[in-house]
């Protein structure tokens, strides 16, 4: 699935299967991506800012220089990332490192 560089801002994609979707440079803030399958998905560059993962699967997802600014990731499933990000684009609530980030992963809860 070819979604390089779409605007899915606010997007409700509740329990998507994107499977090796390309969402290279995709803005995605604020979007809907409880549940879904990011499995071996492109997300070079995407805007995830305020993005709610809960319960998303991100096996092999490629996150790199992704900006994560303020997503939400509680009861995530995610190994084998690529997450070459840029410091300044992962939000206090991930964490400010890789290492942070693969523990804050699992400890993030969600806003009431």
């Amino acid at each position: 699935m070819e979604l390089w560089g779409a605007n899915l801002s606010r997007a409700r994609l509740t329990g998507a299967d994107l499977t090796g979707a390309s969402l290279a440079g995709a803005n995605l803030r604020g979007a809907d991506l409880i549940h879904a399958n990011l499995s071996s998905a492109v997300l070079i560059k995407a805007i995830l800012i305020e993005a709610k993962l809960y319960g998303a699967t991100l096996v092999e997802t490629d996150l790199t220089d992704a900006d994560l600014t303020g997503c939400h990731v509680y009861g995530i499933s995610a190994w084998n990332l690529d997450l070459e990000a840029r410091a300044d684009r992962i939000g206090p609530a991930i964490g400010s490192n890789k290492a942070s980030l693969s523990l804050h992963l699992t400890c993030v809860t969600p806003k009431q």
